[in-house]
């Protein structure tokens, strides 16, 4: 691995990529991230499921599943009717209730009300063509990045917490090779997991990368569920 102010780069093999990719999960759990009771986890819960969600898996491929999650990741942000939940034909519906609203205010001479009803109906109106605008710049943007972006931009991620890039390399004697860079955007946060994967290089012997599990083929054949994970789910042996 190697390190400098722009993150941790690891250049080799997929196995080499999602260990490089776990690894760093690993030190940022050690950072308690993913806890929101504590100080990093506060800040950075919600960024940390985000990367662990997309970091390379072993049973992965870079140009179909990482493809897809990056471009998933990259999509617009949601607007406020999408945060709140609501399509648009709601919104739509739930303006025509309110001009009727307010029309009835004008029969009963509330100025005020009607004025207040008429302003919520342009309201959800506004957002209901910002929520149908948005779906629609997302898929040409799932168009756009899948069959366009990634033959000429690296497979990259970014949020508060993780910048990362992978990019597929020429290897020796034909071989896949890939170069992945992985940056903490928080300094001292930084610091911390270098510290920890310097731990990691000096005390891990081996280290376990995760695989998917395929939990219905054991139940078939044992006839009955699989027992669940253990909560210590450590990738790693020490001396």
């Amino acid at each position: 691995m190697e390190e400098s102010i722009s993150g941790f780069k690891i250049r080799g093999d997929w196995g080499d990529v999602v260990e490089h990719g776990e690894r760093i999960t690993s030190a940022l759990r050690e950072a308690d991230v993913h806890d929101p009771d504590a100080d990093y986890g506060a800040r950075f819960v919600r960024a940390f499921e985000e990367w662990d969600e997309w970091r390379p898996k072993s049973h992965e491929r870079l140009d179909s599943d990482v493809s897809e999650k990056t471009a998933e990741q990259a999509h617009l942000e949601e607007g406020k009717g999408e945060k709140a939940g609501k399509a648009p034909d709601e919104d739509i519906k739930t303006a025509g209730e309110k001009l009727s609203e307010s029309y009835a205010a004008l029969e009963d001479d509330d100025a005020d009300e009607a004025v207040g009803n008429w302003k919520e109906s342009v309201g959800y109106v506004a957002r209901a063509a910002d929520s149908a605008s948005r779906k629609a710049i997302r898929r040409v943007e799932d168009t756009v990045y899948q069959r366009v972006m990634t033959q000429l931009a690296p497979y990259y991620f970014d949020n508060e917490l993780v910048s990362a890039n992978i990019q597929q390399a020429g290897g020796r004697n034909g071989d896949e090779e890939f170069v992945f860079e992985v940056n903490v955007n928080d300094d001292v946060l930084k610091d911390d997991v270098s510290d920890t994967l310097a731990e990691f290089e000096d005390e891990v012997d081996r280290w376990h990368v995760e695989t998917e599990k395929d939990v219905e083929a054991a139940e078939a054949i044992e006839g009955a569920e699989a027992p669940p994970e253990p909560e210590d789910n450590s990738k790693f042996t020490t001396n």
